[in-house]
């Protein structure tokens, strides 16, 4: 479905749901008198859908302890769990939640940790990468330069982020990142 028509969808649905959780409590007071005190209603936007069909890996200890690390690093940098779910999510894509070092001849240039950076690039010394929390803080620092990240695809703000030779290939990990978020948050 292209971006103009998904949005316009969107649009009218949103219009729709708008107009029923308005109109209908109005609607449902003007037939019959309110005895009592007033409800109040209140209306959670949904978390977003994931897109497309998603894969799902078991973890071990290390990489629940990656996760563990991404969120904890994202906490610290005062982000929103949204920015936690891009993060695990873009580090399952990249590493499978791995803190990988360098790889020989199956190495990515000179990608490393959690999320693949490449110090060549500027995302810091191999040190700095493999440690979770710099490479986390360093992704994030990329996602906050991202305008409006909090509203786009994930895929989308992953790939701003990463630009990776897969750009679509993050949307499938949304579902178990943002699970993982879930479970963890709070813990």
């Amino acid at each position: 479905m292209n971006t103009i028509f998904r949005k316009s969808v969107l649009s009218v649905a949103g219009l729709a749901f708008a107009g029923g959780v308005f109109a209908g409590p109005i609607a449902a007071h003007a037939a019959a008198p309110v005895e009592g005190k007033p409800v109040a209603v209140a209306v959670q936007a949904a978390a977003p859908k994931p897109q497309g069909d998603q894969s799902h890996i078991t973890l071990n200890d290390e990489q629940t302890a990656n996760a563990k690390a991404i969120i904890a690093a994202t906490k610290k940098a005062g982000l929103p769990e949204r920015a936690a779910v891009i993060s695990i999510a873009t580090s399952l894509q990249e590493s499978k939640l791995e803190n990988l070092g360098h790889l020989g001849d199956m190495n990515d240039h000179d990608s490393l940790g959690l999320f693949q950076q490449r110090p060549s690039s500027g995302w810091g010394t191999p040190e700095q990468i493999t440690d979770p929390a710099y490479s986390t803080t360093a992704f994030l620092k990329g996602l906050k330069q991202v305008d409006g990240w909090e509203d786009m695809p994930l895929t989308q703000a992953a790939q701003t982020v990463q630009v990776s030779a897969y750009p679509d290939a993050y949307a499938q990990w949304e579902q178990q990142a943002t699970d993982l978020v879930n479970q963890h948050w709070n813990s």
